[in-house]
């Protein structure tokens, strides 16, 4: 079955799962190409991101500080194909310190996010994710004391 056989809510799917198969690849140029020109980013407890280039600039930076994996992602998405969701658990390493966060040393993290979507014209225009900021800083102190 080809995309344009597919249901709104199959195309959708579809393209929420490849997403997160281009994040699994480390392939953030696989990632940016699903996402709208003008894509609407809200950041985990921070400032809503308009654009390819402020996405491109949020993925470049993630992946100086962490490494990270999805993995048991189930997504979920609307007949029209409009809006979808994904639970996952990030399965992560601090690299290197981010500004304002608790010191790197390699600590491990186990993380679960849920992520909203807009989806126009077969791409995604809208990536909220939400996640326990709370958890994860006390995952890394953990981690920090145990080293």
């Amino acid at each position: 079955m080809t995309t344009s056989d597919q249901t709104p809510q199959a195309q959708t799917l579809d393209l929420v799962t490849r997403y997160y198969a281009a994040f699994n690849a480390g392939d953030a140029e696989g990632m940016l190409g699903l996402l709208t020109d003008d894509v609407q980013h809200d950041v985990n407890e921070g400032e809503t991101q308009r654009g390819m280039e402020p996405f491109r600039t949020f993925l470049a930076k993630m992946d100086a500080h962490y490494r990270e994996r999805a993995e048991g992602v189930v997504v979920m998405a609307t007949p029209d194909g409009t809006r979808a969701a994904a639970e996952f658990v990030i399965h992560g390493e601090y690299l290197k310190t981010d500004p304002g966060l608790p010191e790197a040393a390699g600590q491990t993290y186990v993380l679960p996010v849920g992520a909203f979507f807009e989806v126009r014209g077969g791409k995604i225009a809208r990536v909220t994710n939400y996640y326990n900021l709370a958890d994860w800083t006390r995952q890394v102190n953990a981690g920090t004391e145990q080293a």
